[in-house]
């Protein structure tokens, strides 16, 4: 007899074919099984979701088609990844099956149960040790005990340097030493950084009870890694967001490091946010979680306020870790005012004086600038030409490394012309700076500087161009450790997570252009880049007190840097917040972005207004929905702010309300609004919509 099932395939949400779709079985399943079924003209991986009692009304037998194969030997998905998948799916607004199957190693899906079988077998039990920890800090252990009697979310507010990494293998050490079985899931924003946390949860548990999960390993790598999380032999999960799906049957602590980071955010397809994701399946699964940075984001600082008569306080639990470990200080913060240094000074006279003297004494400096390549932009002086991309609203980049133009967007890259493609003029000038100018410039103003040793100087530069070679970024940071190098360069890849002991002055060179920018998080994202690179100077504490952060600004009484001076993030969360409660944005109020992209700009305006023309007319006509006009805000279409791309014209659509709930009920009409009109022949034009649940950039 045979079994009628719902399976989720994987669908993306504007295809029309998202839910879960009925097949039949003549063999007994289970919910969570994995198993083959007929999709169209191809054999796809599919979820067994429920098990139904009888087809489904109005559908006739012979339109159900049968399940082709079960992947035998591998344990049913159990019922609290199957709720996590179903939470993301409906709360970010995509396809169940798109989630789902997007979770799941790719090898997964091409593998018969043979070939599982054979990988199944080489799973092991992996034996667990531990290796004791340094003496802990008054204030850890004091965060330790919190957390022991505390049901969490815990978000643990410490400064860089404070100790927070061993306050989290601490937490591991105790839950590994209650429980035979439980597994904990450590949680990194960037693939850069797990190398090093790796190394160091390796030596302190071992390589066999440890696993990673980032998009930098290969399909084989990931499956291991997956098959051994599924199976409980992998007892700690080190990954990046994606890691937040990983099937863990036995979770029972997830640690958020660095919880602020918008990397945490998915940028493409099911956009998730896997840190808000980490706070509910860690109440799924009854597993206590840690969020945990020195510039918390100020939803989770919002989330942790204390109680007071007026307000009964926020959700999670907040942890305080205000000192360095030992004696270690915080680098003193000095504001240069560049608005007195001589026109186009990149670098000023004293912050150069105070690298000589540091290179000099042996000390290692830092230069951050958050834009790569050497000028963002060439310019013709006699005609006006400018670099533009031919297929995007964005200027091409002037790499002089490889003397090409490259659009950082699209990817189309070319020569660097001789002369003005529209006049002839020879004489084409770079305008602005990127870390290549900055790491020449350098080299030009410390050239009569000499090492200790009486060699000269070395400058090293880190960014997404300098560690495109598989390796490179491990070699150039080995470089660094050791000492190898005296100034390094770099865009934000070098700000976070590094522990580099012998840097004692950092400086941010440019950090201006976010403090007046149309995004409401810019100042948000500007502050915590500069704490976090505030945070590599003075790490070694026999040299913490002569560490120094300097900023170099137009704008030096601006209330970002008196904060900064002060390594005051509270004053800054504060200030923060009140200009968002005025104004009614996140974390006060919650949005998402409705996004159309299409051939012309007018015709990604045109759907998305027609969406919102036809989604108030029927909600205001009916009595029981009639409200969400009144709760939810939907504003008109705008260009985005990077109008086309890839010769892609893109739009957006803003929806904002006070009521999670009725944003959440809109878009669930907005739906299935979007399906009816995009039928229409006026709207040909249009290639795909979006929506964005939370954005991190409007």
């Amino acid at each position: 007899m045979s079994i009628w099932i719902d399976i989720a395939v994987q669908a993306p949400a504007h295809s029309q074919v998202g839910g879960l779709l009925t097949y039949r079985s003549p063999v007994p399943v289970l919910p969570g099984q994995l198993v083959r079924v007929p999709f169209g003209q191809r054999e796809v991986l599919g979820v067994v979701w429920a098990i139904r009692d009888s087809a489904p009304d109005g559908m006739p037998a012979s339109q159900v088609r049968d399940v082709l194969g079960v992947l035998e030997g591998l344990p049913p998905l159990d019922a609290s990844w199957r709720q996590l998948v179903q939470f993301s799916a409906q709360y970010y607004q995509r396809a169940l099956g798109e989630v789902a199957l997007s979770a799941l190693p790719p090898q997964l899906r091409d593998l018969t149960s043979e070939q599982l079988a054979r990988r199944l077998k080489k799973q092991t039990e992996r034996t667990v040790y531990t290796t004791p920890g340094p003496a802990l800090s008054p204030e850890q252990i004091t965060v330790l005990d919190q957390m022991a009697h505390g049901p969490g979310p815990f978000l643990l507010f410490g400064s860089t340097g404070s100790g927070k990494t061993e306050v989290y293998l601490q937490a591991v050490e105790h839950m590994l030493a209650a429980d035979p079985q439980a597994q904990a899931l450590l949680m990194v924003p960037e693939i850069n950084l797990t190398p090093q946390l790796e190394e160091r949860v390796q030596a302190r548990f071992g390589t066999e009870a440890v696993v990673s999960m980032h998009s930098g390993m290969t399909p084989a790598q990931r499956l291991k890694a997956w098959l051994a999380a599924h199976a409980g032999h992998a007892r700690i999960v080190l990954g990046t967001r994606m890691a937040i799906f990983a099937s863990m049957p036995h979770l029972k602590l997830i640690v958020v490091d660095e919880e602020h980071d918008p990397s945490y955010k998915q940028q493409e397809g099911a956009r998730y946010s896997a840190r808000d994701l980490a706070v509910y399946r860690g109440r799924l699964q009854n597993a206590p979680v840690l969020l945990a940075s020195a510039t918390p984001s100020l939803e989770s600082w919002y989330l942790s306020r204390p109680a007071t008569e007026d307000d009964p306080g926020g959700r999670y639990q907040r942890l305080l870790m205000p000192s360095r470990i030992g004696t270690g200080l915080l680098p003193k913060v000095r504001r240069v005012d560049m608005n007195k240094q001589p026109r186009r000074a990149v670098l000023s006279t004293q912050l150069v004086a105070a690298i000589q003297e540091r290179v000099e004494r042996g000390e290692q400096c830092m230069l951050l600038l958050n834009r790569r390549g050497y000028a963002p932009v060439l310019h013709c002086a006699d005609c006006g030409w400018k670099s533009e991309c031919k297929h995007c609203s964005a200027f091409r980049v002037f790499h002089k490394i490889d003397r090409t133009l490259r659009c950082h967007h699209c990817g189309l890259t070319e020569r660097v012309p001789r002369a003005c493609p529209e006049c002839g003029n020879a004489d084409i000038a770079p305008i602005g700076r990127g870390t290549e100018q900055l790491e020449e410039h350098l080299g030009e103003l410390l050239a009569h500087v000499l090492r200790p040793d009486g060699t000269p100087v070395r400058i090293a530069r880190i960014d997404a161009d300098s560690t495109r070679l598989k390796g490179a970024l491990e070699s150039q940071l080995a470089q660094v450790h050791s000492g190898e190098v005296d100034v390094l360069v770099g865009t934000q890849m070098i700000a976070k997570g590094h522990d580099f002991r012998r840097i004692t002055l950092v400086a941010a060179v440019n950090p201006d252009t976010a403090l007046f920018s149309s995004d409401f998080r810019a100042p948000e994202r500007l502050f915590a880049l500069l704490m976090q690179a505030a945070g590599r100077a003075g790490r070694d504490a026999a040299q913490s007190a002569t560490s120094e952060m300097w900023v170099q600004t137009f704008h030096p009484t601006h209330a970002l840097f008196e904060a900064l001076k002060k390594h005051d993030y509270p004053a800054f969360a504060a200030s923060e917040l009140a200009e968002r409660t005025a104004a009614d944005l996140p974390p006060i109020s919650h949005q998402a972005l409705l996004r159309a992209d299409a051939r012309t700009q007018e015709a990604a305006q045109a759907l998305l207004n027609a969406a919102r023309e036809t989604l108030e007319a029927q909600l205001s006509a009916d009595p029981d929905t009639a409200d969400l006009v009144l709760q939810v805000s939907v504003y008109p279409a705008v260009p985005m702010s990077m109008q086309r791309v890839a010769d892609v014209e893109r739009a957006q659509m803003l929806l904002e309300s006070t009521n999670r709930m009725a944003l959440q009920k809109m878009l669930w009409h907005l739906h299935g609004v979007l399906h009816q009109v995009r039928s229409q022949p006026e709207h040909k034009g249009v290639i795909r919509w979006l929506v964005d649940v939370d954005p991190q950039a409007i």
